[in-house]
């Protein structure tokens, strides 16, 4: 089976570097238009059938290695060291992504298989999607040269064969780290049919703007993936490592996070490109720094660059990723010089008031927040060069910065979806922002009588940001809701149904806008559950039998510790009885591992969760000195709501994927820019009706949405 692997890998190479050549040369005969012996239509048909026939050989190549894994193939040097005989079946199927060279072959899969849906979808403009099959052809070379020449992955194992493999990372042995490392990579290298899409459509000087509404969904759905990837790591870190946190600004966190910014700054202003042709340059550099950020996380996680607990060991192979990434920047920079003046803007700002400002504004602030967080990333980096010194930058260099940043990035949330497109009117901002504003006053006024009162805290800073993202929170919220209610209440009028179904049915006939909303709505409610970190509380100490301890309302009683094992780990335990208010509630198990094979020790959280707090349990071991347990407790309010969130911004992504109801272009536009729909499903235009189309409340007279050919 390694044979095989290793012949299956050999031949996607080939057939990759058979898929640029001839994709490259029959795509330059076409554009020239130059015979060649062949012709150049049937030379890019063969480009694709390769890039088809890549995905059949890596995905021998990923059975062969998975084969290996549950046949404790121990020849295999890379199954040798990440699995085990008493390894549970799951985690052996999971070791594919666990080191380094299997990493890369999941790596290489995913690129293959998304490749391989491109090219059967070529139909929808097959010229367009020659030079992406092309340009995606060219990445794939690079990564399966990494697996031929640099990290192997089936290199057999010096010395005489081994009866038992060392194991599984302890702290890969959690369930969500079956799925969290595939979403992750699914965003990561999702970002790569974007960046395909946008630099062929440069080359070929693509007439318009139909490439973005091509790639939209890809750019959504990778979006979604690598979404989904940071919540599944943030739950991973909060419930394995047992610090009680969730994000540390760990370098390897902070370089999933920079594809997100820029990926997330792109869904936004590639918006005002379609609305109104403006930004084409931004948007183009934008796609591509995000595919360059993915790369450039690869690149952290692998080099050895910085020290973290997600990243792999140090290698050379960080070398590779760092040369593709200034060949990558290199093609992107020509292509642009040499095709720029095909980027004209055809519009322009015309009022800061306005939802393209809005837009713009929120572009700044992510892009400055991309910058923070890779400036930060790389320091030590930096200042090892500079100085002979690592210097390392912790959190508080990110909260102090990132805080502020994430406040006016909720604020501009709340605002853009109340503003009309061109510009907006004095009458239209009272009308709007009214309710908004009193939602932020009174939540603010509630939660400081309620015991948010930050001149009273020692840590005022804190609860200040804390108050007001609340605040803030509440009227972002009371905004999206506003305007779900405003065009519900005119399709109630108009068809009788109760305001939960013209609600649904609002959403059907603009999926991308509501959808949008929904998704905003989600992060907001991200936001609030980050807020309640700052009235955490921890308590630390040593507990025997019967001893106690308080934390807030919660009361923890030690009834006994014991101990236990199995084929694959022992484990010490504690139990602990939970109190609320003197009430009975639950019984604890926090754990401590010892893993046999890897002769390593992992944490085993043991959580109590509520919509309103957690009840965090840390068995952190025995004392040396005196043979007591160690047990370690956190109070982190409204944790629950971050997880919450996520399934609102997943839910909402799935509706802005939905196509409308009631697809084509529309006829008439209502004059309320907020509830009118336009021919491309952005979202809410300018006000172009006739005044004669308002009814008597000063919304529409027709169904929004309804009015398409």
């Amino acid at each position: 089976m390694p044979y095989f692997g290793s012949a299956a890998i050999l031949v996607a190479l080939g057939l990759a570097v058979y898929s640029l050549l001839a994709g490259t040369i029959g795509l330059y005969a076409l554009a020239k238009n130059r015979p060649l012996a062949i012709p150049a239509e049937r030379l890019r048909e063969t480009s694709r059938r390769a890039g088809i026939m890549t995905f059949v050989c890596i995905s021998c190549a990923a059975f062969a290695l998975v084969w290996a894994a549950f046949t404790d193939d121990y020849s295999v040097d890379y199954i040798l060291h990440h699995t085990n005989h008493a390894l549970p079946w799951y985690y052996k199927f999971s070791a594919l992504w666990s080191g380094q060279e299997g990493s890369l072959v999941l790596w290489a899969w995913l690129l293959s298989a998304y490749g391989f849906v491109l090219r059967l979808r070529h139909k929808t403009d097959i010229t367009l999607h020659a030079y992406a099959s092309t340009i995606l052809s060219g990445i794939q070379i690079f990564f399966f040269s990494l697996l031929v020449f640099a990290a192997p992955p089936f290199a057999f194992a010096p010395g005489p064969l081994q009866p038992d493999g060392f194991g599984l990372n302890p702290l890969l042995q959690y369930p969500e780290m079956v799925i969290h490392p595939p979403m992750l990579y699914l965003g990561y290298v999702g970002f790569s049919i974007p960046f395909a899409f946008a630099l062929g459509a440069l080359m070929m000087r693509y007439p318009g703007d139909k490439w973005i509404h091509i790639t939209r969904r890809w750019t959504m759905v990778t979006w979604l993936f690598l979404t989904c990837g940071i919540v599944l790591g943030m739950h991973w870190a909060y419930a394995v490592l047992g610090w009680g946190g969730y994000w540390g600004w760990d370098p390897v966190e902070n370089a999933s996070l920079l594809p997100w910014l820029a990926g997330t700054a792109f869904l936004h202003s590639v918006m005002m490109q379609e609305k109104r042709g403006m930004l084409k340059t931004w948007n183009m550099w934008l796609i591509f720094v995000t595919f360059m950020l993915s790369i450039l996380g690869t690149l952290l996680t692998r080099s050895g660059l910085v020290s973290s607990v997600h990243a792999f060991a140090q290698s050379s192979i960080g070398t590779y990723f760092a040369w593709f990434l200034v060949v990558v920047f290199a093609v992107c920079l020509f292509t642009f010089f040499l095709q720029r003046d095909h980027l004209k803007t055809e519009n322009h700002l015309e009022s800061f008031v306005s939802r393209e400002a809005s837009f713009l504004f929120n572009n700044w602030i992510l892009l400055l927040s991309c910058f923070v967080v890779l400036w930060g990333t790389l320091f030590p980096v930096i200042s090892e060069y500079v100085n002979g010194t690592k210097t390392t930058v912790g959190p508080p260099y990110y909260n102090r910065v990132m805080v502020p940043i994430g406040l006016f990035l909720i604020f501009l949330t709340g605002v853009g979806p109340l503003l009309a497109w061109r510009a907006t009117s004095v009458k239209a901002i009272r009308r709007n922002f009214v309710l908004p504003c009193i939602a932020v006053i009174g939540t603010a006024i509630i939660l400081m009588i309620s015991g948010v009162q930050p001149w009273k805290d020692e840590s005022a800073q804190t609860s200040i940001y804390a108050l007001v993202c609340m605040a803030l929170s509440a009227g972002v919220i009371t905004a999206i809701t506003a305007e779900f209610l405003r065009g519900a209440a005119v399709l109630h009028q108009q068809t009788g149904k109760n305001l939960a179904s013209s609600a649904i049915l609002l959403t059907r006939r603009n999926t991308r806008r509501y959808g949008g909303y929904i998704i905003h709505f989600g992060i907001v409610v991200m936001f609030i559950g980050l807020a309640g970190g700052a009235f955490n509380q921890s308590k630390e100490m040593e507990m025997s039998f019967g001893d106690s301890v308080q934390i807030g309302s919660w009361k923890l009683v030690c009834k006994s510790f014991s101990q236990d094992s199995n084929p694959n780990y022992d484990t010490s335990y504690a139990l602990m009885d939970v109190f609320h208010n003197g009430k009975y509630v639950t019984r604890l198990t926090p754990e401590r591992r010892f893993y046999t094979a890897s002769q390593q020790p992992s944490t085993m959280v043991a959580i109590h969760s509520t919509l309103a707090r957690d009840l965090y349990v840390v068995y952190e071991g025995q004392n040396p000195d005196t043979q007591r347990p160690i047990i370690k407790i956190f109070l982190n309010p409204l944790v629950n709501w971050i997880w919450l969130g996520v399934v609102v911004v997943v839910f909402g992504t799935f509706i802005a994927l939905v196509p409308p109801l009631i697809p084509g272009k529309i006829r008439q536009t209502a004059s309320d820019p907020r509830l009118a729909t336009d021919p491309t499903g952005i979202g809410a235009g300018p006000a172009y009706a006739a005044k004669s189309s308002l009814g008597p409340d000063g919304l529409p007279a027709k169904l929004p949405g309804a009015n398409h050919a």
